[in-house]
């Protein structure tokens, strides 16, 4: 019998993930991250799904770990000006790092998570996250950062289910979680708090009052501090304008935040840094690929270019509020050992400032 760990979060998707894999055959054993001060209630529930499905639980303490990793990193990121995705760095540095470890404690094969995506291997030899069938739910742009060597012991079962089979499934074996809404905001923010009262309550940080001003240059009010706004932003703003006027930039160097109407966020030109591959380990000049700039982004086409530690993508048509600190991934329609031609993730890089 196949071993593996299963991340077990108290949620339905890796509680059905963990029952499905003990229908395939496998011994699961539910691993819980214990990484924030909100876990209690996700260990209690992934405690319990662990008991009625009858699998081995444990849960591993990571919370230092984590402030210093992942929460170090979103305070410094707004400080920036940039407006951070926490779970792209949190997947492959600290829960797959994590349950890994344990795998090879636990002497199994491999991982597996309730995202909603797959693990193939492409032609060329290297694994990638496949997209999930259902367009809706697909996680795959979250997962960019992940290795080869994390993606070659990972199972990811949900690919090709939709949210409400799951849902089924976890009511037709009593799972108390079926219902369980899913979670929407950043795991390590305490329920209802925004992201600014937590930098300011929990994380120290002093807003500075700074100028408004327009793409000239010219003031055209007071800010309450530059980690309050975020690029595309239109409301609360606090300033009243005879036009629509939204975020175009934050210049934490001057801390100033530049506003502009709504054409001037559109833009065809997107910089990036710290590209990370997947399906391609490399880019190069010219080539062509759909890439996300959000995740709730439909996907658009762009022209890749390299120039030097940056990439310049060119896209087809203009994309609105490109957003610093967020990723960008790319995908790529790949063959797969089996001859089906599927889309995955050929990479991603984290979109940065325009250099001028």
């Amino acid at each position: 019998m196949k071993r593996i760990v299963v991340g077990l979060s108290g949620g339905v998707d890796s509680a059905v993930t963990a029952y499905l894999l003990k229908e395939q055959g496998y011994e699961v054993i539910g691993i819980t991250l214990c990484m924030h001060g909100n876990a209690d209630k996700e260990v209690a529930d992934a405690a319990e799904v662990a008991e009625r499905i009858g699998i081995k639980h444990r849960v591993v303490e990571l919370k230092e770990k984590f402030r210093e990793n992942i929460i170090r990193y979103f305070t410094e990121s707004y400080k920036k000006g940039e407006t951070p995705n926490p779970c792209m760095v949190c997947n492959p540095l600290m829960k797959w790092t994590a349950l890994l470890s344990v795998a090879e404690e636990e002497g199994a094969e491999g991982v597996a998570t309730g995202h909603y995506a797959g693990v193939v291997r492409i032609l060329n030899g290297r694994y990638a996250i496949r997209c999930a069938e259902s367009a809706a739910k697909d996680q795959a742009y979250v997962l960019y950062g992940l290795s080869q060597e994390q993606l070659s012991k990972t199972v990811m079962p949900l690919a090709s289910y939709e949210k409400e089979e799951i849902r089924e499934i976890a009511a037709s074996i009593g799972l108390s979680v079926a219902e369980k809404a899913d979670s929407m905001e950043i795991c390590f923010l305490p329920k209802g708090e925004v992201y600014t009262d937590y930098l300011v309550k929990k994380e120290g940080i002093e807003p500075e009052q700074g100028n408004f001003v327009d793409e000239a240059g010219n003031v055209l009010g007071t800010h309450q501090g530059i980690i309050y706004y975020t690029v595309g932003q239109r409301k609360g703003l606090g300033i009243a304008f005879g036009e629509p006027r939204y975020v175009k930039e934050l210049r934490p160097e001057t801390n100033e935040v530049v506003l502009s109407g709504n054409e001037a966020l559109q833009s065809r030109t997107v910089y990036a840094r710290e590209y990370h591959g997947m399906a391609l380990e490399e880019l190069t000049d010219g080539m062509r690929l759909l890439a996300k700039i959000r995740y709730s982004h439909k996907g658009a086409m762009c022209t890749v270019n390299c120039e030097g530690e940056r990439l310049r993508l060119e896209f087809d048509e203009p994309q609105r509020a490109a957003t610093p600190g967020q990723a960008v991934v790319f995908y790529k329609e790949e063959e797969i050992e089996d001859g089906t031609k599927v889309l995955v993730v050929a990479g991603g890089a984290v979109i940065c400032r325009e250099l001028v």
